[in-house]
């Protein structure tokens, strides 16, 4: 009984340094509950949230041009972009634009362009992004969870990058999105319909955008175009309940395949913690070509793994690595790992490569004393064809034809006589670093 009473303690305890060491800390902001410590004042007109019910989507990473991804009114001023213009230009407030600037990396300069060229949305979904509070005259970031509702402002990639209603800066959300732990206070009580499981982070669209389509999150069945820079109007209003062909996408890549299904309003899905390379090869798409579907449904890529072929000009041509291993994981890894290696988790140092494995041949030993040169003598010639098994000598040591076997004369007391055949070229038990016998290097 006391054995079992010490192995759960420490199991209790192993566990709790895991998660302690591994969890994200993430405050919660409520939609409507003003800031603690805003740049400016929640009453001042900057913007306005929205009663919304965050939606699930298929993983937690969605990219900046998704279908649907934001949401719109008819009543489009929900941030007013001129007014926190005004605020950060106006030279009562010089040390705060500058400080509010340089937590986006810009100059104070640059803050009316800036501006100019960011576009107000309602989030449709509970979304991490790395917020900051104004105290003591500088931008304290921190991990913040935006309820669905909160009125903000994206770039040109469809990044989140301003809070409406308190003009406070964001920034990407970084971190492990499996290992966050909520906190809720501050007004901040727990919303109906939060699930943790459901939480996404938005990554940069792969192009600048032209215009963010969005969904009305008062009427799901009416879409918005609204062009990039626009505060809503130049809004065109779309029937977002007609249905949408999957246009054909094998043989195109994961970048150019992201942008049609985006011009034909459908998202993308993808396993993993990060998109696929925008060069990645589309084998197939669930649905396939042609199925119908309703505006900014999900259609997930599978894409064929990176070639594996790179910088491997040296290395002798084998069967097994013609042709890179198709599937729907996103290639992670471009390098000349052994084609019986997963491409993703090819460890660097487990297995050397060609050209570290051949000091058999090349750190030949030297025959003091030996009338046959042997110190430039490659191997015989029975090593430029080696058996079935492992062809690495043949990158390291090309056999010279005209050189003399050197294993047709025995030095006096030099190695063993069962290491002296040829026919043994691939065996392993013959390193360089043994007897300096010459015939022990094939």
């Amino acid at each position: 009984m006391r054995r079992i009473a010490v192995l759960v303690a420490f199991l209790f305890a192993l566990g709790g340094c895991d998660s302690g060491r591994s969890l994200w800390e993430v405050k919660a902001v409520a939609a409507g509950v003003p800031s603690l410590a805003p740049f400016f004042a929640e009453d001042s007109g900057l913007g306005r949230d929205t009663r919304v019910r965050s939606r699930a989507v298929p993983g937690g990473l969605q990219q900046g041009d998704t279908p649907g991804l934001y949401g719109g009114t008819k009543q489009p001023a929900i941030c007013d972009v001129e007014r926190l213009k005004r605020f950060l230009t106006a030279p009562r407030n010089d040390r705060k634009a500058r400080v509010w600037a340089a937590a986006l990396d810009l100059r104070a300069d640059e803050i009316p362009g800036y501006l100019d060229r960011l576009t107000p949305v309602l989030l449709r979904h509970d979304t991490l992004a790395l917020n900051h509070d104004y105290k003591k005259g500088k931008a304290v970031p921190f991990r913040a969870l935006l309820q669905a509702g909160i009125a903000i402002l994206v770039d040109e990639q469809g990044l989140p990058s301003v809070k409406c209603s308190c003009g406070n800066p964001l920034r990407p959300f970084e971190g492990d999105t499996s290992r966050i732990s909520v906190t809720f206070g501050d007004g901040n009580e727990k919303w109906q319909g939060y699930d943790r499981a459901e939480v996404v982070v938005v990554r940069p669209a792969p192009r600048k955008l032209e215009r963010i389509t969005l969904v009305d999150v008062q009427d799901s069945g009416r879409g918005i175009e609204r062009p990039v820079g626009t505060t809503g109007e130049a809004d065109t209003g779309f029937d977002a309940t007609e249905r949408r062909a999957v246009p054909p996408l094998a043989g195109t890549t994961f970048g150019e395949a992201s942008r049609r299904l985006a011009e034909a309003g459908l998202a993308v899905a993808f396993r993993g913690e990060e998109p696929p390379s925008g060069r990645a090869r589309v084998i197939a798409s669930d649905p396939a070509a042609g199925a119908e579907l309703r505006f900014g449904a999900y259609v997930t890529l599978s894409v064929a793994a990176e070639s594996r072929t790179e910088g491997r000009t040296s290395a002798p041509p084998s069967s097994a690595s013609s042709t890179p291993p198709a599937g729907s994981r996103p290639p992670t890894s471009t390098g000349p790992a052994p084609s019986r290696q997963p491409p993703s988790k090819a460890p660097s140092g487990s297995v050397p490569p060609p050209t570290s494995a051949a000091p058999r041949s090349s750190a030949a030993p030297t025959a003091t004393g030996s009338p046959p040169r042997v110190t430039s003598s490659p191997p015989p010639s029975t090593t430029s064809s080696p058996p079935t098994g492992e062809p690495i000598t043949s990158s390291a040591a090309p056999p010279v034809s005209s050189a003399p076997p050197p294993v047709s004369s025995t030095p006096p007391s030099s190695a063993p006589v069962t290491t002296t055949p040829a026919t043994t070229a691939p065996v392993s038990t013959a390193p360089a670093t043994t007897s300096p016998a010459p015939s022990a290097t094939v």
